[in-house]
């Protein structure tokens, strides 16, 4: 028993070897890219913003379906007819995310009436974009409904047939506010981290689920209508992201099976700093960016 703890610890740092070069292989070589033709793929908060993005860059890549959920019926009908101009099926359906049984009875309706989905991406969200104090009591639940368990519910609701279809994809837009919070957000900072959190789990509870994966997706600031007046100090050094570019990202990552995507790269250097530099000095660079006031302005969707 002792020779076989023994060969393991050995052999521990050579795989830890072997992962980096073929992670820094997949870098440097064009990889394969996976066939979305057999594919059905539900959109939550698919109407606008970075969903309406996601639904038209699935459907360029070949989705065989598109399934939007949204609250809003005007937005949802605006992107499935514009889907279906594309040559590509869709459908919507009227779902809040943050209500459960909502959540498990509009999934039992695509079933019946779509098929099977293939590939969730869990991209519904709100900010109420208030401080603690300043935070009214149901803006926090809700916050904390819709960008978290909203994941617990709809993941239940499709990923058994995913499992018992050994084919499945979970997708969830998340947020580098997840992993470096700002104030003024602090329902929508918490309830990002704690989304993290549920996908980092569920990545690796799926290691041992042939056909099923995750990817989580954590873009900078996005200029879509939901952060309308949130300013960056630096906007020329530190641009706002285009939905569309987080929508291409986010496809490309499903098609190569990427567990995690920070956007832009340079966000890997705030997590690093993140972690050796002392509090004090991440303050600096906290208001040498402007990041304790760049929600001072901010308005969301009107």
């Amino acid at each position: 028993m002792v020779w076989k703890w023994l060969g393991a610890l050995l052999l521990f740092p050579v795989q830890m070897v072997c992962l980096v070069v073929k992670a820094a292989a997949c870098i440097l070589l064009p990889a394969r890219l996976r066939d979305l033709a057999g594919e059905n793929v539900l959109i939550t908060g698919g109407g606008r913003g970075i969903g309406r993005h996601l639904a038209k860059e699935f459907a360029q890549r070949g989705a065989r379906k598109i399934i939007l959920w949204g609250r809003t019926e005007k937005y949802l009908k605006e992107t499935t007819e514009e889907i279906r101009m594309m040559g590509t099926e869709c459908h919507y359906f009227i779902c809040d995310v943050g209500n459960r049984e909502e959540v498990y009875q509009q999934a039992k309706a695509v079933r019946e009436k779509v098929g099977d989905i293939t590939i969730l991406v869990n991209n519904a969200a709100v900010v109420h974009g208030k401080s603690l104090m300043d935070s009214d009591d149901d803006a926090l639940l809700k916050s904390q409904h819709i960008n978290t368990l909203g994941q617990f519910w709809t993941t239940k609701a499709f990923l058994p047939r995913m499992l018992e279809l050994q084919n499945g994809h979970i997708v969830c837009l998340n947020s580098v506010l997840a992993l470096s919070a700002i104030p003024g957000a602090i329902d929508y900072c918490t309830s990002k981290a704690s989304s993290f959190a549920f996908m980092e789990s569920l990545t690796l509870g799926l290691l041992d689920c042939p056909g099923v994966n995750a990817t989580t997706v954590l873009p900078f600031h996005t200029s879509t209508e939901m952060f309308q007046g949130m300013r960056i100090r630096f906007p020329n050094l530190f641009p706002p992201l285009k939905p569309e570019t987080v929508a291409r990202r986010t496809v490309e990552a499903v098609q190569l099976n990427q567990a995690f995507l920070l956007l832009p790269w340079t966000m890997h250097v705030l997590v690093i700093l993140k972690s050796i530099l002392p509090r004090s000095a991440l303050e600096e660079i906290h208001k040498f960016s402007g990041s304790y006031t760049c929600m001072n302005t901010f308005k969301g969707r009107t």
